[in-house]
């Protein structure tokens, strides 16, 4: 196989960004980017999200029953990058946003148009990055959205030229 043409061929994959959240047992709250989000069944509602490996993210998940998946508006490339880094806890705020513990105690994003709260349900690990499954137990929204909803998340290429992941 051709690596160049398998990653620019995998990278015709649309993505949006999202920040997924989680509160350790310990009260350790862990935050990051994600893309590889998907849901996969109706009923009951199930999402998918590949979480790295070795992050802070995927080591809080093993200790906490729940996370929150925040959807990043247009326009949110500023958040989007934020969550890039490590996950900083200070004076109320998630790498310098402001949140809110949901029903799950996982955080929610004041600044998200919208986020779902899960159940954890099983964490599949193969390859560089954990497969994630988590049953919806909450959902919320800050308002009405206009027009489709898939039309109203940062997406991948919002990012700027240079910003890929996966391939």
């Amino acid at each position: 196989m051709d690596a160049d043409v398998k990653k620019s061929t995998l990278r015709m994959i649309p993505y949006g960004i999202y920040v997924m959240t989680a509160k350790g047992s310990d009260g350790t709250i862990a935050a990051a980017t994600v893309n590889w989000v998907t849901q996969t069944s109706f009923d009951p509602p199930l999402v998918v999200i590949g979480v790295k490996a070795d992050s802070g993210l995927r080591e809080v998940l093993n200790s906490s029953e729940s996370f929150a998946l925040n959807m990043l508006g247009k326009g949110a490339q500023g958040i989007a990058f934020g969550f890039f880094k490590p996950t900083d806890v200070e004076d109320g705020k998630l790498n310098g946003e402001t949140y809110h513990d949901g029903s799950t105690g996982a955080p929610i994003l004041d600044a998200a148009p919208g986020a779902v709260e899960c159940r954890v349900t099983e964490i599949v690990e193969r390859g560089d990055h954990h497969i994630v499954i988590g049953e919806v137990v909450d959902a919320h929204q800050k308002g009405a959205i206009e027009g489709r909803a898939d039309e109203a998340i940062l997406e991948m290429k919002e990012l700027g030229e240079n910003v890929f992941y996966g391939g």
